[in-house]
């Protein structure tokens, strides 16, 4: 298996459990979207919530804590640019005590949360988003394939 993110840990402990779920999710992302045999990857920061709160204020301009943030390098009509050289496809922080809390309320495991909150993040690199009905269907329905892929489907209460 080949290296598919650069992982900082920035503000909380570094964990092992966290390492195994980026290599599981993304291997089957960048393999669902062709994107496995480049030298491609994605930059992700694990950390905590004052320090996802710091970026989103500075970059977004929103003075809030929030549970994943996206910032892709390329338009979606780049990538195939991209992949003929090692490069980011961009940067995914997550805020793993917002993922911890999240696991809870919605009755899921912190495992399955984070996971999503990994896939999300590569999709809205992928330039994928959720801001009218059809589009968040498109993505919600990619989510949803890659975490049943790898094991962690949505389970209904």
């Amino acid at each position: 298996m080949r290296n598919l993110a650069e992982i900082v840990f920035e503000g909380i402990e570094e964990k092992e459990e966290y390492k195994k779920i980026i290599d599981k999710v993304y291997e089957r992302c960048f393999k669902e979207e062709r994107l496995y045999d480049y030298e491609i990857y994605i930059s992700i920061i694990i950390t905590n919530e004052e320090y996802i709160k710091r970026v989103n204020s500075e970059y977004r301009n929103i003075d809030e804590v929030t549970d994943v943030l996206s910032f892709p390098m390329f338009e979606p009509s780049e990538i195939d640019e991209v992949k003929k050289r090692k490069e980011a496809l961009g940067d995914v922080i997550i805020c793993i005590p917002r993922v911890e809390n999240q696991a809870k309320e919605y009755g899921h495991s912190f495992e399955r949360e984070f996971a999503y909150m990994l896939v999300h993040g590569f999709y809205h690199l992928m330039g994928y988003d959720h801001m009218n009905e059809e589009d968040k269907e498109k993505m919600r329905a990619k989510e949803e394939n890659i975490l049943r892929n790898i094991g962690f489907e949505r389970v209904e209460n």
